[in-house]
């Protein structure tokens, strides 16, 4: 299938790249004050819902992992690149660090107080999102949040707009499209950044973080009333 090869040339790029992506990234935080404001409201807002692990999916060479680990310290990573996960494990070998797909993730149904996917839903093709998206929604407990990080399209009326990624061919998405996206999954957006690009950027694309959250369950008061919490 179409999506299969997708994800086969996808983690064969990144297992090629691996060592160069993870010495021209590891530093990114460190410069990056509004994606550690973005990391620091998700790690809170999983702290009080009940706080769980987060799954950091798509972790590459484990430097965001480690980073959430301090603010919440449950993080673990997956990638779908053995090699990114063999680097994560030699630099970080006291996080844990799982080979796995985004598609069928080998995590329990609501185990997840949080979800951070940062730019690692850019290589699905856009007929395989809605599936990952299901996904996510899957593994998150009632409460949980998830973080989603992307670049946007130019035009909304066309929702994925393809790019030259310099590892695998990747995708641009409208906000408020992968918005709606999220809130047919289940997750309701709770907030979004939308940061310009910078002059000395290398893609010249507004980067955005969606902040979502899966709703409350139905439960059963003692009285036998049944009471909904909040959805969104």
């Amino acid at each position: 299938m179409v999506e299969h090869d997708a994800l086969s040339a996808t983690r064969e790029a990144y297992d090629a790249a691996a060592a160069t992506y993870a010495q021209l990234f590891r530093d990114t935080l460190r410069d990056s004050p509004l994606d550690r404001a973005m990391l620091g409201a998700f790690a809170e807002a999983v702290r009080t819902s009940g706080d769980g692990q987060v799954a950091d999916l798509g972790c590459g060479p484990g430097h965001v992992t480690a980073y959430v680990d301090e603010l919440v310290p449950t993080a673990f990573g997956v990638d779908t690149s053995a090699a990114m996960i063999e680097l994560a494990r030699q630099t970080y070998p006291g996080l844990r660090f799982d080979v796995g797909s985004m598609a069928a993730l080998n995590i329990a149904d609501g185990a997840l107080g949080g979800v951070l996917s940062r730019w690692s839903i850019i290589h699905t093709p856009p007929q395989e999102l809605p599936a990952i998206l299901a996904e996510f929604h899957r593994v998150l407990a009632p409460g949980g949040h998830l973080l989603l990080g992307f670049w946007a399209s130019e035009d909304p009326s066309h929702p994925p707009q393809v790019f030259d990624h310099a590892v695998a061919p990747a995708y641009r998405w409208s906000p408020d499209h992968l918005a709606a996206m999220l809130r047919t999954s289940g997750l309701a957006e709770v907030a979004r950044m939308v940061r310009e690009p910078q002059p000395t950027d290398r893609r010249q694309f507004q980067e955005v973080h969606l902040l979502a959250r899966k709703g409350w369950a139905a439960a059963v008061r003692p009285s036998g009333r049944v009471a909904r919490g909040s959805s969104g």
